[in-house]
């Protein structure tokens, strides 16, 4: 059983993986005291933990809050999240079973059809869960962790590429080869196809819409 302020840290990290806790949001102690059923020890032990992952930051004189990551910043992110997604798509490769297979194939059905009906909310998530099923098949703790800490600082960034008009069908096209050649047992083909989508994605970043509403 995990101690109260590894408790606390996993319910924020979460809550700040999926964007309930935005960036720039003020994190109150008291507030998060009631909303984590734990002391207030506890929590300051949780923050500390997420500032140490550079999830959240101390601003002198005003507390805590979600950390707000820039457009820069999130590209190296991405860059050094590339390899670890392109080794964990390797692995997935060598290791995925055939009921593995059927789970990663059913999921990619259910992120076209958010695709189709333009619910880009839902295929944002559905992005992220797919990237947590490959990192479960691919069976490898330690770059599964690591992807993880770096996941979290990514969701504002994520949202805003989701909402580019055809960005979705890009990256669903870029996904669904990911898919393929995991089902396929390739590996090479999946760690090319990892280390594609996220080139992808760091091209979206640092591309700059010409107009609003204009392609992507």
């Amino acid at each position: 059983m995990s101690a109260p302020h590894e408790h606390a840290a996993r319910g924020l990290r979460a809550a700040i993986s999926r964007g309930d806790l935005p960036p720039g949001l003020r994190l109150v102690e008291a507030d998060l005291v009631q909303q984590l059923g734990v002391s207030r020890g506890s929590v300051r032990l949780a923050l500390d933990a997420l500032v140490a992952e550079r999830l959240v930051e101390r601003v002198p004189h005003r507390g805590a809050r979600v950390r707000v990551v820039s457009t820069a910043e999130a590209v190296e992110i991405t860059e050094c999240r590339m390899p670890l997604e392109a080794l964990l798509a390797r692995k997935a490769a060598e290791r995925v079973t055939d009921a593995e297979a059927d789970r990663l194939s059913a999921h990619l059905e259910t992120m076209t059809g958010a695709v189709a009906a333009g619910d880009v909310l839902k295929y944002g998530e559905l992005i992220q869960q797919l990237h947590g099923l490959v990192a479960e098949v691919a069976r490898h703790a330690v770059a599964a962790d690591l992807v993880g800490k770096l996941q979290a600082q990514l969701v504002r960034h994520q949202f805003q590429l989701s909402l580019r008009p055809g960005r979705p069908r890009v990256s669903l096209a870029e996904l669904t080869e990911l898919v393929a050649a995991i089902s396929d047992r390739d590996p090479d083909r999946a760690e090319a196809a990892a280390v594609a989508h996220f080139r992808s994605v760091i091209a979206a970043l640092t591309q700059t819409p010409t107009a609003p509403g204009g392609p992507a």
